[in-house]
């Protein structure tokens, strides 16, 4: 595992919340030519998918996350799968409760880590919107990320690490662009009701 000064040195300071200095295709474009063989492999499978199936909108848990992903060969990306799975399935235990469904809980979720994922589904759980629970659970894996990765800045843990962070801030915007959609939607019907109702429309001088 060499050391990657460098690039890491030279990749802006990543903020929770802050716009998206580059796209994860453009940083991982970046990075492939000054990882070694091996590293450059493990790259692909960084996923915020505690399976280690390709980068995606994050679905619900469900029995795939019922056994751990084999061994990756990296620990950061292992104990990373394992942080996101138990979070995935303190989820699905949730939920289950909340219908009176305990059945439908694909399996229960692991001790350890637990803390940290228990604690972000309680928060989650208590958000007033769909909305505000997604931030709170993707703050939560940002944080853990940043606990998982470790001191060393300049390892090949730093890189993944900065991979799964920019995967979470394309998360963030599209949902800033969702409820962007959502709000353009309520206010075109609202100029429709106006319109059928014989009242101005917005924006027309009466």
């Amino acid at each position: 595992m060499g050391s990657y000064y460098y690039l890491a040195s030279q990749l802006p300071c990543l903020i929770y919340g802050q716009a998206l200095p580059m796209s994860s295709a453009a940083f991982r474009d970046l990075a492939r030519p000054l990882l070694n063989g091996g590293d450059e492999v493990l790259l692909d499978l960084v996923s915020l998918d505690p399976g280690g199936r390709a980068e995606g909108p994050l679905g619900d848990s469900g029995p795939a996350y019922a056994d751990s992903a084999p061994p990756s060969g990296c620990g950061f990306i292992d104990r990373w799968r394992e942080w996101e799975r138990a979070l995935r399935l303190n989820l699905a235990r949730h939920r289950a409760q909340r219908l009176k469904r305990e059945g439908d809980a694909p399996v229960e979720p692991p001790a350890h880590p637990a803390d940290a994922a228990v604690a972000a589904v309680k928060a989650a759980a208590a958000a007033e919107s769909p909305l505000e629970a997604e931030l709170l659970l993707d703050k939560a894996r940002w944080d853990a990320i940043e606990v998982l990765q470790g001191i060393n800045y300049f390892d090949r843990n730093t890189i993944y690490a900065y991979l799964l962070k920019l995967f979470l801030l394309e998360r963030r915007e599209a949902f800033q662009v969702e409820e962007g959609f959502t709000e353009y939607k309520s206010l075109y019907a609202t100029i429709l009701d106006s319109v059928r109702s014989g009242d101005s429309p917005v924006g027309e001088a009466k």
